[in-house]
């Protein structure tokens, strides 16, 4: 997949292509419809499939205060936009200028002039431009007078035949679904409308080294980790590291309240790693990836340290029983 930041990245000549435009915060089920009708429509035109997205989000600039809380990193997003089979990522800065174009002057300058569009796939749902004041009817219009298609795609929905069970309800499959699922701790369901395990992505650093000194070492992520941070508690999931090998994992999410913690963490317990000590397990200073698989109970105070291992022993069991079946 190539990748540009700026228009002035793309090769002059770039296309014909087939071009998509959304945020693709979590790239779940519903954006990976999208960008998987934008790969056969692309295959069917015998142009390039490219997808235009925004970094940062357009709600961070214009109401930072009440913007949601992004599901995904921006490296994440981008390798599962990479995944889709796209070839080119356009990510463009989302800056007050950008945003001050009318929506004949971003598909002029953006689709027609740089990516050399010749159909565009979109939902019913699209705004685009200044103001947002740009829609479907904006972008047909638009196609007619540039001369290129426009393909409408319905949202993917619990009516898809590959819907999993959870989504069987009348529910569409949506980031602010996704959001919300995570902040309640339900890592299961945002699984089900990712159509993937959803995860944290930061660099191990030290932490209070209690975890080691109750014989249950954690690797602690950053305080600037990207990814939602689901609800406290504790979690059954996998750690990957830096070499890109996948280990089970008991994670904590949460200020440590038997300890009258204040600051809010993820610590992930690496389990059963045969022919080495868990303790001799170094992560410091590397990038790892923690994912969520299931939430297994919340986070509460202790009355003292033999309750509090001897929950953890648990903890690490029924991690270990719903992994082996994951």
């Amino acid at each position: 997949m190539h990748y540009w930041k700026d228009l002035a990245e793309v090769p002059s000549g770039y296309g014909p292509s087939v071009v998509t435009l959304g945020n693709f915060d979590g790239v779940h089920r519903g954006h990976q419809r999208v960008l998987e009708t934008l790969v056969d429509t692309a295959a069917r035109h015998d142009a390039k499939a490219v997808a235009i997205s925004f970094d940062p989000h357009p709600a961070q600039v214009h109401r930072p205060e009440t913007a949601p809380p992004q599901i995904m990193g921006l490296q994440d997003r981008i390798e599962a936009l990479a995944e889709s089979g796209i070839d080119g990522l356009l990510m463009m800065r989302y800056t007050l200028e950008l945003a001050s174009n009318t929506p004949e002057e971003f598909v002029r300058t953006v689709m027609v002039e740089t990516l050399g569009t010749c159909a565009v796939v979109i939902g019913h749902d699209v705004r685009f431009g200044k103001d947002n004041s740009g829609d479907l009817r904006t972008m047909q219009e638009l196609g007619e007078h540039f001369g290129f298609a426009v393909h409408v795609i319905e949202e993917y929905s619990s009516h898809q035949p590959d819907a999993p069970d959870i989504l069987h309800g009348d529910r569409r499959c949506s980031s602010t679904w996704v959001r919300e699922a995570l902040m309640e701790g339900d890592v299961a369901t945002a699984a089900q409308v990712l159509g993937r395990l959803h995860r944290v992505r930061g660099e191990v650093v030290h932490g209070d080294a209690r975890g080691r000194d109750l014989g249950f070492p954690t690797a602690n992520l950053s305080p600037d980790s990207s990814g939602l941070v689901p609800a406290d508690g504790v979690y059954a999931g996998w750690l990957i590291d830096a070499s890109g090998i996948r280990w089970p994992a008991a994670i904590s999410v949460g200020s440590n309240p038997t300890f009258a913690g204040a600051s809010r963490r993820v610590e992930a317990h690496v389990i059963d790693r045969p022919g080495q000590a868990v303790e001799d397990f170094n992560l410091y200073g590397q990038t790892v990836v923690v994912e969520f698989v299931a939430r297994l109970r919340g986070m509460v105070a202790f009355n003292g340290l033999d309750e509090l291992i001897a929950q953890m022993a648990l903890d690490v069991a029924q991690t270990r029983a719903l992994l082996s079946t994951d």
